[in-house]
C-alpha cells in the first residue's frame, strides 16, 4: 500500500526517475558481470584455492586479481540496492518481494539442480575423490551432504541468496523511505554535498572491516557468513540511499571522480606496501582496513562517476547484453570450470590457455543462451529472465 507523499522534492525525484532510464547503471551491470568470466578464469592459475588448478601456477597474476577482487562485488551490491529503488517505484511492497522470489530464488534452486552439480562433479574427479561418469556421480551422490564436505552447493550462486534476504529484510524500511521525504535522506543530501561527506560512508565499512572481518572470514554459507553479509547489506542499503537523492548524487559524483581515482590508486598501493614489507599486528591489521575500506569506496566512485559521464546512453548492444547478463552469470562457471579439467594438465602455457578459457566461457555461454534460452520460452523463468519490455520505464538494474 502506498503512502501519501510528504515532499515536493520527493514527488520530483519520483516523477524523474519514471521517465529517465540510467544507461550507465546497465552498463555497469554488464562490464562488472564480464569481469567475473575474467576473474574465474584466473583463478585457474593463482595460488589461491579453486575447484580445478592449472599445472603450473602463476604467483604474479595475483595482483591484478586482488585490484578487481577488493570492489567487483561491492558494487554490484551497490547497484543492486539502486535498482530497488526504481524497482519499488512501480510496485508494492508484496509485489516486490514476490518478484525477487521469482527472480533470485527459482534460478538459484535450477542453479543448485542443474548447473553447479557439474562444478563439483569435476572438482572430485580432479582431486581424485571419485571416479565414474557423471550421471552415476548424479544419480548417487551429488546432493550427500553440504559443501566441501558433502556435495550440495550454490558455489557461484552464492550471490542470489544474499540479495534475496537483502532485499527481503529491507523491503519495509525502503518503502518507507522511498514514499516519504525522510530526515535520513535529507541528511545524506546535506552530507555528500560537502567537500569529503561522501567519504563519510566508509565509516561503518571501516569498523566491520576491522572488527567483524577477524572473526568470521568469508564462506558464502549465508548462515555463518557475519562479515561478508554485513559489509554487503551495508553497500546494498548504501546504493538505495545515494540513489535517493536524485541529481545530487550524480553531480557529488563529477565533482570527486579525480579525487576519488586519486584516494583509489593510493589506497591499493598502500595495501600492497603493507602486504610486501610489513609483519601482521594489530596497528598494521587497523591501518590495511582503513586502506582497503578506501579504495573499495573510491573504485566504486570512480567507476560510477566515469560511466555516468560517458555510459549514459542506450544502445541496441547494451539492450542485449543487459537481458543476456543474468543467464551468463548462472552459467559461466560451471563452463570455465570443466574446460579448466580438460586444459589443466597440458604443457600449453598461460597465453593458450587463457585464451581458451575466455574465448570458451564466454562462446558457449552465448550458444547456450542465444540458441537454447532465448528460443525455449519455459526456460526464461528458469534463468532469471523477464518477459521482453520496450517502455523506458522498465528498470532492470538488478540481477
Amino acid at each position: 500500500m502506498w503512502f501519501p507523499l510528504c515532499s515536493t522534492s520527493l514527488e520530483k525525484i519520483l516523477a524523474m526517475d519514471s521517465s529517465i532510464r540510467r544507461y550507465d547503471l546497465d552498463w555497469l551491470r554488464v562490464i562488472v558481470f564480464g569481469l567475473l568470466i575474467f576473474y574465474h578464469v584466473g583463478m585457474f592459475f593463482v595460488p589461491w584455492g579453486w575447484h580445478v588448478k592449472n599445472n603450473i601456477i602463476y604467483d604474479w597474476l595475483r595482483w591484478p586479481m586482488l585490484f578487481l577482487n577488493q570492489w567487483r562485488l561491492p558494487i554490484l551490491f551497490v547497484i543492486s540496492g539502486m535498482g530497488t529503488f526504481y524497482a519499488l517505484g512501480k510496485r508494492g511492497m508484496g509485489t516486490f518481494m514476490w518478484e525477487r522470489f521469482l527472480r533470485l530464488g527459482i534460478p538459484l534452486v535450477v542453479g543448485m539442480l542443474l548447473i553447479v552439480p557439474p562444478q563439483v562433479y569435476v572438482e572430485r574427479l580432479a582431486e581424485g575423490q571419485f571416479t565414474g561418469s557423471y550421471w552415476a556421480f548424479f544419480s548417487t551422490v551429488a546432493f550427500d551432504g553440504v559443501y566441501p564436505e558433502g556435495n550440495l552447493s550454490w558455489h557461484h550462486l552464492w550471490f542470489l541468496p544474499y540479495l534475496l534476504v537483502f532485499s527481503w529484510v529491507l523491503a519495509p524500511l525502503f518503502v518507507y523511505l522511498r514514499n516519504h521525504s525522510t530526515k535520513l535522506v535529507e541528511w545524506v543530501k546535506n552530507i555528500i554535498q560537502k567537500s569529503w561527506g561522501i567519504y563519510l560512508f566508509v565509516i561503518p565499512l571501516y569498523l566491520v572491516e576491522s572488527l567483524v572481518e577477524p572473526f568470521f572470514p568469508i564462506t558464502h554459507a549465508l548462515v555463518d557468513d557475519w562479515f561478508n553479509f554485513i559489509f554487503s547489506i551495508i553497500l546494498f542499503f548504501y546504493g538505495f540511499v545515494l540513489v535517493a537523492t536524485g541529481d545530487i548524487f550524480w553531480n557529488t559524483l563529477g565533482r570527486m571522480k579525480k579525487k576519488a581515482l586519486l584516494l583509489g590508486i593510493v589506497g591499493f598501493a598502500g595495501q600492497a606496501i603493507i602486504w610486501l614489507f610489513f609483519e601482521d599486528g594489530y596497528v598494521i591489521h587497523f591501518t590495511e582496513a582503513l586502506l582497503k575500506v578506501v579504495n573499495i569506496w573510491s573504485w566504486i566512485l570512480v567507476l560510477f562517476a566515469y560511466a555516468a559521464q560517458y555510459l549514459n546512453k542506450p544502445s541496441t548492444g547494451l539492450a542485449y547484453a543487459n537481458r543476456a547478463v543474468y543467464p551468463f552469470y548462472i552459467l559461466h562457471q560451471t563452463i570455465t570450470v570443466c574446460i579448466g579439467y580438460l586444459v589443466m594438465d597440458l604443457d600449453w602455457g598461460l597465453a593458450p590457455k587463457a585464451l581458451i578459457l575466455v574465448v570458451g566461457t564466454f562462446g558457449l555461454s552465448w550458444l547456450i543462451y542465444d540458441l537454447i534460452i532465448l528460443r525455449i520460452p519455459v526456460l526464461h523463468p528458469l534463468f532469471g529472465l523477464k518477459k521482453r519490455k520496450h517502455s523506458k520505464k522498465d528498470y532492470s538494474l538488478t540481477i
